[in-house]
């Protein structure tokens, strides 16, 4: 078999696939172990509910990139079976069901092809066919239940370039802009939309030529940022194909999508089922008997953060109800049980994500999991029996298991970083309650260093979240990381303070017009409330955070009324005025700050309050400040402006810059970097001797 079909088939033990460059005897978790952890990806059950196929991806540091495997395990536990080994990496992983029998369809680039391609493997025997090969590259696969056909997504070319509008002028370097939005989060506008595809597959299993539902359109699928292959979904039938839309001539002021029905074989037309509905529709996805299909829905024009309901489309009568009316609570990730009767979905609940259970009928809601853990949802088992989930904390990265559907024993499938963990001493996480200046009641995750001794004198992080509406759960975040800010020798405090989802609705939408305000008094009172354990060392204390945890950075050096040693912000907000003038998702601001400074002067007035510049003259703490280039929902200039601001104050300070990075830190060995000034800064600003 040739390279561009080249696959392992092979039993291999954990020590044998578990590759680690260097030692895995650390004793704590250090910035290299970090990223040498595999990644878990994907995870879906095999037609007859006997296996589960998943994908690891690891990095490789000295090179600076990273690919993952696909693998298989059965359901019932037992050894992983590697199926891939090479420098491709697979995703949109799912089984199907063939005439000549069972395959696992994914995409990749292989060999010395230039575009990403759909193949499919035998699982038994290891042999792999090319599915595409078309003159572009393929995303978001989706094979069609009954094997009849793929949908895919593909980047079509519909705006003119510089080049094709004055072809004498083939070298000149420039771009002609009309129009919002020309740049989004780390891209610039590439000339090219995202459009949906549908494909019939031959009876030798390769595919034909595909059909752009979207023909003509200047408007994406999936939606971008983050849209991926949940924003389409085929019905059982493999006769429709639902799919998400954000048709606007504003994209950059309105955050208004719909959901469009599309007959397959192609009848030219496509249906919108939410007309009139001003907010975020998307997700669709048909229940298993075909009669209903269920969408997220925000109900609120312009707010990005609203709260997710389950919305319910009887396919006979067209009638559309929300399922999760009265439901104090976001949603996320809906499945359907096999029969049905039942809609799984995520939700954020008091510093977790946890796995819930509705019943349509009835349309009674209960929790499913539970514990100090985030639950992701894969797949129902086909008997429906069972659910294949995923699960993740502060302490170790996700992990493959199943739960029954009505609660229980989780039975774990994988243990990706077992021989990494087995020689780690671990920190210990718990919760903290802390009354607020208004007398509510504050949640707080608190972080303890490996060996902690509460007779020693500790230094604290106080780790500020970002959003500014998003939980701080029980993630493991590959630079905001917990255990191994914890594994240097620091105690963490992490407040879900107010705007923070899983406490209500109430608690989440405090923060929009109020950024300055009782927000930071909740972040102020669980510092405070920290300071009087015996065990915080009082002089040494700094605050740090992302984004609009940057924010709250640039924001406390004016008004922290002496509590910080240091701090750190991370393409924080500084100046609202120009952030609001060069930001592109213009909805953001306008719901949360209320709209452009000029309009009038109570605008005006709310603009010299929360922004931080104007604090400025109160600055006397020493703080790093990181940027990328590439970020343009927080504009790199922010971060410049406040470290030219703290340099004319006489105040010490250090400016990170990454040239090729955007709102966060992808490459490997800049994530590195980026943890080695982090812990230097701290160190040389607050002598960490773990623990004195």
């Amino acid at each position: 078999m040739g390279a561009r079909g080249r696959s392992l088939f092979a039993f291999v033990g954990l020590a044998s696939w578990l590759v680690l460059a260097g030692s895995v005897a650390a004793q704590r978790m250090s910035p290299e172990l970090l990223w040498k952890l595999g990644r878990l990806q994907g995870g879906t059950v095999s037609p007859d509910g006997e296996w589960v196929a998943y994908s690891v991806k690891r990095y490789e540091l000295a090179e600076d990139k990273g690919d993952s495997n696909l693998f298989v395990v059965p359901i019932g536990g037992g050894e992983p079976r590697q199926l891939t080994i090479d420098d491709s990496s697979e995703s949109a992983v799912q089984w199907v069901s063939t005439s000549a029998g069972v395959r696992l369809f994914f995409a990749s680039k292989r060999g010395e092809d230039e575009h990403t391609q759909v193949w499919s493997l035998n699982p038994d025997d290891g042999e792999m066919s090319q599915v595409t090969d078309y003159p572009f590259s393929v995303s978001n696969l989706k094979v069609s239940p009954t094997a009849k056909h793929i949908a895919f997504t593909a980047n079509i070319k519909l705006d003119d370039t510089v080049q094709d509008l004055f072809e004498d002028l083939p070298l000149a370097d420039a771009r002609i802009i009309d129009d919002l939005m020309y740049r989004h989060w780390d891209s610039w506008h590439d000339y090219k939309y995202s459009h949906l595809h549908v494909a019939a597959l031959n009876g030798e299993g390769k595919a034909e030529d595909p059909v752009d539902l979207m023909e003509g359109l200047k408007f994406d699928c999936p939606v971008p940022p983050f849209g991926g292959s949940e924003q389409f979904e085929w019905a059982p039938d493999g006769r429709e194909i639902a799919y998400t839309m954000k048709v606007s001539n504003r994209p950059a002021v309105s955050t208004d999508t719909d959901v469009y029905l599309h007959k397959v074989p192609m009848d030219g037309s496509a249906r919108c089922i939410t007309p009139g509905m001003g907010g975020y529709d998307m997700e669709p996805v048909y229940s298993p008997d075909g009669r209903y299909l269920t969408f997220q829905s925000m109900e609120r024009a312009g707010f990005e953060s609203d709260r997710n309901r389950i919305m319910l489309l009887d396919r006979k009568s067209s009638q559309v109800i929300e399922l999760t009316k009265g439901l104090d609570r976001t949603t996320h990730g809906v499945q359907w049980s096999p029969d049905s009767r039942v809609v799984y979905f995520r939700s954020e609940t008091r510093g977790t994500d946890q796995l819930f259970a509705l019943d349509i009928a009835t349309q009674r809601v209960r929790q499913i999991t539970e514990g100090q853990f985030n639950w992701t949802l894969k797949q129902p088992t086909p008997d429906g029996s069972a659910l294949l989930v995923a699960r993740q904390s502060m302490v170790r990265p996700w992990e493959l298991g199943v739960i029954p559907v009505e609660g229980g024993e989780f039975q774990v499938l994988t243990d990706i970083n077992g021989e990494v963990y087995d020689g780690l001493e671990l920190p210990k996480v718990k919760s903290r309650f802390v009354q607020a200046t208004d007398g509510e009641t504050i949640h707080s995750w608190v972080i303890y260093p490996p060996g902690f001794d509460a007779k020693k004198k500790w230094p604290l992080l106080v780790y500020c979240q970002g959003g500014p509406q998003g939980q701080v759960g029980q993630w493991f975040s590959y630079r905001w990381n917990f255990h191994l800010m914890a594994a240097q020798g620091y105690v963490v405090i992490a407040p879900n303070r107010r705007g923070l989802p899983g406490f209500g609705r109430d608690w989440n939408d405090q923060i929009s017009g109020d950024w300055s305000g009782q927000a930071m008094q909740d972040l102020l009172a669980c510092t405070d409330d920290m300071m009087t354990e015996s065990y915080v060392d009082p002089d040494r204390v700094a605050a740090v955070g992302a984004s609009f945890g940057g924010y709250t950075v640039f924001w406390m050096m004016g008004n922290h009324e002496g509590r910080f040693r240091t701090m750190i912000a991370h393409c924080g907000l500084f100046n609202l005025e120009s952030f609001y003038g060069a930001t592109e998702e213009l909805f953001f601001p306008n719901w949360d700050v209320g709209g452009p400074y000029w309009k009038n002067d109570e605008l005006q007035k709310a603009y010299d309050q929360h922004s931080p510049n104007r604090y400025v003259k109160n600055w006397d703490t020493p703080i790093l400040i990181v940027h990328g280039q590439k970020d343009f929902r927080v504009p790199v200039t922010q971060g410049m402006e406040a470290f030219t601001a703290a340099r004319l104050e006489g105040i010490r300070a250090r400016f990170l810059y990454y040239p090729e990075e955007g709102h966060w830190v992808l490459k490997p060995q800049n994530g590195v970097l980026w943890h080695r000034i982090f812990f230097d800064w701290l160190g040389r600003k607050m002598s960490v001797d773990g623990g004195s």
